[in-house]
């Protein structure tokens, strides 16, 4: 399973932040590549580089509506002394034979539409009288409204320099440079660029499946009626939207009552669609802990290392953990505790880095800062543990939101940063420099 199996422990020890996720990272390990159509393949890792097979833009042509034109036609054109061309014809984005331009002629040239053979520049329709010999126009008609507009003669008011106007041949990226480099996220600007070049398939570490499991006899779905001791379920809620967030396909799965064998059950059925499972509750020491009862008895193991281990860590909030795999292909799985930023800080300190292992990312962490802390009184920690706050951060600093208790889901909702406190402090001061984990 994992180097959990190998590393001498009791009942009582705690487990390190560190030791922990090292655990986790050193098990899981990247998707295999699959070739994905461009839209499916947003939000992926691409494997290999991309290099351009075409120039972009692939031939010569106009940034403006206006006309091609000879430079020496058009020099020394002004107002006062227009330069007279004869039109010989439109050019239209998509023109494959566009006219030639000669001497003292002039084509009618839309924007993105291919440079003419014999034209050297592009003056905008706004230089000239758009062939109605009425003064400077503010644009053209449509073709279909006024077709004579392709023949006869403009008045060209101003000269233009040899290029003007012109978008020369592979002056974005030419044929053989590097497009996109294997590790590069595949957003909008990338998957533009891969269309721009004519890929229609890019090979990629697909977005992992994640299922997102939530237990508890307790627990109610939003929208329906609340009863007597009973609270809504948010947990399975915020871990899939946090899933997504992070990169993965996340599939939520309602929550599922404190039995042992209804929760192997599910869990086993979810298998099918899941490249990493996540549950949240039933991970502490009470009696009714299923996750655990299911999951972390010895025939739950095999020969080949599959299992759950289940553990206690020297943080706060989230002491109680579990990992290992499970399954015919030791689907990695991890088990949070059930308080609800307990849950949260669990997942974004140990399922977020392990989505964007699974994705082939190089870049799995939250970034960190330092901040001064922004308080009334002195942080307590308890010592030994490496304590999570929740903090708003600001200009370089952090300001504690809420307590330290972890059932405070509506402090967790105003924060965007995680104050961290080390195991060896006990105390921190106002103004004192911190580390936090940014969310944001």
């Amino acid at each position: 399973m994992s180097s959990a199996a190998t590393r001498p422990a009791g009942p009582d020890d705690l487990w390190s932040v560190d030791e922990h996720l090292e655990d986790i990272l050193s098990t899981v390990r990247p998707l295999e590549p699959i070739e994905l159509q461009l839209l499916d393949a947003q939000g992926c890792v691409l494997v290999d580089d991309v290099t351009v097979p075409v120039s972009l833009p692939p031939f010569d042509n106009s940034s403006m509506d206006g006309y091609a034109v000879r430079v020496a036609d058009v020099a020394g054109a002004s107002e006062e002394f227009p330069a007279a061309l004869e039109v010989v014809g439109d050019v239209a984005a998509g023109a494959a034979d566009p006219v030639r331009v000669g001497p003292g002629q002039a084509a009618r040239i839309m924007t993105g539409a291919p440079l003419p053979p014999g034209a050297e520049a592009v003056v905008p329709v706004e230089w000239t009288d758009g062939g109605l010999g009425e003064g400077p126009v503010s644009g053209m008609p449509a073709r279909s409204l006024a077709p004579e507009g392709a023949e006869g003669h403009v008045h060209v008011y101003r000269p233009a320099q040899a290029r003007a106007h012109v978008r020369a041949k592979g002056s974005d990226v030419k044929a053989g440079d590097l497009a996109l480099a294997a590790g590069a996220i595949l957003g909008p600007p990338q998957i533009a660029l891969l269309a721009a070049i004519g890929r229609g398939t890019v090979r990629v570490r697909p977005r992992p499946r994640v299922v997102v499991l939530s237990t508890g006899s307790e627990l109610v779905q939003p929208g329906e009626q609340l009863t007597t001791g009973r609270i809504y379920d948010s947990n399975s809620f915020a871990l899939t939207a946090a899933a997504r967030d992070a990169g993965a396909i996340a599939y939520r799965v309602g929550a599922v009552a404190d039995d042992a064998e209804t929760l192997r059950s599910t869990i086993e059925d979810q298998l099918i669609r899941a490249d990493l499972l996540v549950t949240t509750g039933g991970v502490s020491v009470g009696a009714y802990d299923v996750v655990k009862e299911a999951l972390s008895y010895a025939g739950d193991a095999d020969e080949a290392g599959s299992g759950v281990d289940f553990r206690k860590l020297a943080m706060q909030p989230g002491k109680p953990q579990g990992f290992g795999s499970i399954g015919p292909d030791h689907t990695p799985l991890l088990a949070l505790p059930g308080n609800p930023v307990s849950s949260y800080v669990s997942f974004e300190l140990f399922v977020r880095p392990a989505i964007r292992a699974l994705m082939g990312l190089t870049d799995l962490h939250r970034p960190r800062a330092r901040a001064a802390l922004k308080a009334e009184a002195a942080l307590r920690s308890p010592k030994g543990r490496r304590q999570f706050l929740r903090g708003t951060y600001a200009d370089g600093k952090v300001t504690p939101v809420g307590g330290a208790g972890s059932h405070l889901i509506a402090a967790l909702a105003q924060a965007d940063a995680l104050i961290v406190v080390p195991e060896d402090v006990e105390s921190v001061e106002p103004g004192s420099e911190v580390e936090v984990v940014l969310l944001g």
